[in-house]
Formats: structure tokens, sequence, C-alpha cells
């Protein structure tokens, strides 16, 4: 118990900004083995917050936290794995293997990086159900990027049964959060009635929105529209 107030002590410290005391806290935590610590330590090594930035430190303390499957411990050293970075090979095999823990473990972003490697067949075998699986998990947990990638899945039927009202409902969820690609693909499902009555304004109200935010997709769109002077996707 007394342990747990030295680790919220020293969270509470890093959340005021006070990372040279946090870092002295979190130091002593991660000596007597606390994974939770070693994970915030070694984020701190990544970030050089309270100390002189040392990856070389923080993979060895990320290390030892994944030994206790701390998540957050395991969904960083998976990035790094995923990208080559903090003086490891890419691996995908190895990021997937440590996302897929990490996800299991209720880490929504972790359950997003299951489900785009399931889906690209990147560090594991292409399977779109188990994809959608975890797409779905980390919608659940508010995940915007999985619900418009989920809409996807069920817009072309790949891993689920097709389902354009099920795809409109992902894509106006992630949309209504501002992410241009779900703006876009839901603009296509109103371009040509699917999943929802057509209707060609929103569709093309919905691609400026996209194309304001720089998607290139949305930006041939409109360019073309100008062009043609009439609205089509």
């Amino acid at each position: 118990m007394m342990e747990k107030s030295r680790l919220q002590q020293a969270h509470d410290l890093y959340n005021n900004g006070d990372y040279e005391e946090a870092f002295s806290v979190y130091s002593e935590l991660a000596k007597e083995g606390d994974p939770d610590a070693q994970t915030s330590l070694a984020y701190m090594y990544q970030q050089g917050q309270g100390c002189e930035k040392d990856e070389a430190r923080a993979r060895e303390l990320y290390e030892k936290a994944v030994e206790k499957k701390q998540p957050y411990a395991l969904f960083n050293l998976a990035v790094w794995y995923a990208n080559g970075k903090g003086g490891l090979e890419r691996n995908p095999f190895k990021a997937y293997e440590l996302f897929l823990e990490a996800a299991v473990a209720g880490i929504p972003r972790a359950q997003y990086e299951v489900a785009v490697m399931s889906e690209r067949g990147n560090g594991t075998p292409q399977n779109y159900s188990e994809a959608a699986y975890w797409y779905e998990e980390a919608a659940k947990r508010g995940d915007i990027e999985a619900f418009n990638n989920l809409g996807v899945l069920y817009k072309e039927g790949l891993g689920v049964a097709q389902d354009y009202r099920r795809a409109f409902v992902c894509f106006d969820r992630a949309a209504a959060q501002n992410l241009a690609t779900a703006q876009y693909n839901l603009g296509l499902l109103y371009d040509h009635g699917l999943g929802v009555e057509m209707d060609h304004e929103k569709a093309l109200e919905l691609c400026r929105n996209a194309a304001y935010q720089g998607h290139s997709k949305a930006k041939e769109v409109i360019r073309k529209l100008q062009e043609d002077g009439k609205i089509v996707f």
C-alpha cells in the first residue's frame, strides 16, 4: 500500500511537470523492482525528462518491466521493434508479439496496431477476421482510427459480412471527431447512397472538410468538381 502511494506521488509529480523529483521517486521504486515505475522511468529516459536522454537505459528498463508483463512497457518496446528505434533492429514479428500481449491487457492503441498488422499481414499472417476483432476492441475504447478502419472492412466485406449501414456508423463516429480519412469515406457513402440516403451536398461538405485537412484523395475530388462544375466522386 505504501509503495502504491509512492508511485502515485511520482505520477503526480510527473503530471505537474516536476520531472526531476518524479525521476528521483521513479528511480527508487524501479530499483525495488516495481514494473510500473520501471516503465515510467524508461519513458523519462526515452524523452530526456528530468535526465539526459538515454535510449539504451530506457530499453533496459522496458525489458525489465516486460518480464513482468507491464502493458505500457510491452507497447512501447513493440513500437521500437516495429520502427527499428531505441537501438533495436526492426522486427515486425517481435513487434506483433509484444503488441498482442499489450492488446490482450487492454491497451487500445496496441489493439489498433495488432489490427493493422493483421490486416496487412505484417509480422503475422494476413487475417481480416482477426483485424476486425481488434479494430472493434479498440473502437469500443474510443480509438477513432479503429472506427474508420473497421468501417472499411464492413464496406468491403473483409473479415466480416459486408454491411454498409455498419460502415456508415463507424465512419460517422470517426468523422465526428474530425478524422479526415473518415470524413472522406463517409462522403463516399453519402455520394453513392450506401448505408444512408444519397446526399451529394453532404458528400461535398464532408469531402471539403477532409481536403482542408490535407487529405489527398479529397483534394483530387474538389479539384475535379471545380473542373467539371458538378458534384462527382
